[in-house]
């Protein structure tokens, strides 16, 4: 018995879909196969096979060091693998064991940037066949397994900001001097693409053509659904935006394009970074906008969605726009806004564009079409297309862990039937109820959170929470903390 027969993953289907995987592999000369598995900080970790090991992988997996889910930003170990009780509450991580990766034949991809290349998406599994119910892509899917019991199905919707530098002639140089070697390393001496302060400004799309192509085309080539490309108000900074697709796919987009980019750009002699803010002066900070609709099962419409605002309303209720479920689902979001922080902000660097004035949130409100807001309606009464868009999030958030947040709060929301607040008009008034301002702040909340204890599971968030913690430790023993955020995010996010 293979691997993914012991492992539950084995189906007529996806033995079709591996053969005609060996064939394309065949047929295209293909050489290099990256199997690759999402972290819990949302990078791609994995291995390069050659061509003639991919048949063999297919059906037993190939094997990974589960130290790799008990790192944090730094790629150091958080847990004592190697002391007796030093992993007591992660049974099957003991002695830096070996965990099993077992590629989805469906998800090749032919990468546009390496030359015969593919790529195959993979999840964690023990040796035992038993799931890695700490592996984040999993955390999501069994929230939307939660969402499907509860009648629905989520679509999601990505605008991602983040920023794109010129590598300097000499600027790989700090990088690769073996003298100069660190934990983490210097990233490289770079140049800004366009000089900011004009937003969606032509002239500076123009002068950013070439890096802007390059994004493009990768993305096309991944087939992700990008819609458009646009020219951020900050120096170097530019948006993606990508049409709405099921969630788990959303998840899989954004961790696919983050990569693919990156390694395109480099390649290229630029460096884009998901970072929220660069360690420059006059940056300006990045974000992720998560756009999200829940759908009814029984007839694929819109949740959110009303023909007619409810009587007696105005546009300063939440179902003036909103059905009933999706006003519920809207307070829900805010009623979990301090812990889901911790899972949609997820590095000391992302808290430091909570200001005013900002186009970034900093209260927990919501409001018609107010990008001051934490939470944006889109949409009004008769708009098939209604859904909310949540303004909380870092471009270098895991995606799994993040839009998962949304479901668990959401889900609470419509259980409780929690009444939405009326909209703000002056979403960075005094008076209103803070966003945490720092990761330390967010992760109490988190630990506190009884919703996210439920639907994570405690085991879950006790981990995730030691990972980061050590993050927030490392960082207040910097002597030099710019430099630490410079080494930590900006050369590798």
């Amino acid at each position: 018995m293979s691997f993914a027969e012991r492992c539950g993953a084995d189906s007529p289907a996806r033995q079709a879909a591996c053969t005609r995987l060996l064939a394309l592999i065949a047929a295209s000369g293909t050489e290099q196969i990256r199997l690759s598995w999402c972290d819990q900080h949302g990078q791609l970790r994995g291995k390069t096979l050659t061509a003639r090991a991919l048949a063999n992988a297919l059906q037993e997996g190939i094997g990974m060091v589960s130290t790799l889910l008990l790192k944090d930003t730094s790629d150091r170990t958080v847990y004592k693998v190697f002391e007796e009780g030093g992993v007591a509450d992660l049974p099957g991580f003991e002695a830096a064991s070996n965990l099993v990766l077992l590629p989805d034949p469906a998800s090749f991809q032919q990468l546009p940037w390496a030359h015969k290349t593919g790529w195959l998406q993979c999840q964690a599994w023990f040796q035992n066949g038993q799931p890695v119910l700490l592996d984040t892509r999993r955390v999501l899917q069994n929230a939307l397994q939660t969402l499907k019991h509860r009648g629905f199905a989520m679509r999601c919707g990505l605008e991602v900001e983040f920023h794109i530098y010129k590598v300097a002639s000499d600027g790989w140089n700090n990088t690769l001097d073996p003298a100069q070697a660190a934990w983490p390393g210097q990233p490289p001496a770079v140049q800004m693409v366009h000089p900011g302060y004009n937003l969606l400004s032509e002239a500076w799309a123009d002068i950013s053509a070439e890096p802007l192509r390059i994004v493009q085309h990768t993305a096309q080539a991944l087939g992700l659904p990008l819609t458009s490309l646009e020219i951020e108000l900050g120096p170097s900074q530019v948006e993606a935006v990508f049409d709405a697709t099921d969630a788990l796919t959303a998840a899989d987009n954004m961790v696919l394009f983050r990569s693919g980019v990156s390694q395109a750009l480099r390649r290229a002699g630029y460096h884009a970074t998901f970072m929220c803010r660069p360690p420059f002066p006059n940056i300006m900070s990045s974000g992720w906008h998560l756009h999200q609709s829940i759908a009814n099962l029984a007839n694929g419409r819109n949740a959110f969605a009303r023909e007619r605002p409810r009587d007696g309303t105005g546009t300063h209720d939440a179902e003036h726009a909103l059905s009933a479920t999706g006003a519920h689902y809207l307070a829900g979001l805010l009623a979990h806004a301090p812990a889901m922080a911790a899972l949609a902000v997820p590095t000391i660097n992302g808290f430091e564009r909570f200001r005013p004035n900002a186009l970034a949130p900093q209260s927990i409100c919501w409001g018609p079409d107010n990008r001051g807001a934490m939470l944006r309606v889109v949409g009004a009464a008769g708009v098939a297309t209604t859904h909310i868009e949540n303004r909380i999030g870092e471009p270098a958030a895991n995606p799994y862990l993040y839009i998962a947040s949304q479901i668990h709060a959401g889900l609470d929301g419509v259980a409780r039937q929690l009444p939405a607040p009326p909209a703000t008009a002056s979403p960075y008034a005094e008076g209103q109820a803070l966003l945490p301002t720092s990761l330390a702040a967010a992760l109490e909340a988190l630990q506190n959170d009884t919703i996210y204890e439920a639907g994570f599971g405690k085991h879950f968030v006790d981990y995730y929470c030691r990972i980061k913690q050590s993050e927030i430790d490392r960082f207040a023993h910097a002597d030099d903390k710019a430099d630490w955020q410079r080494r930590e995010y900006f050369s590798r996010l």
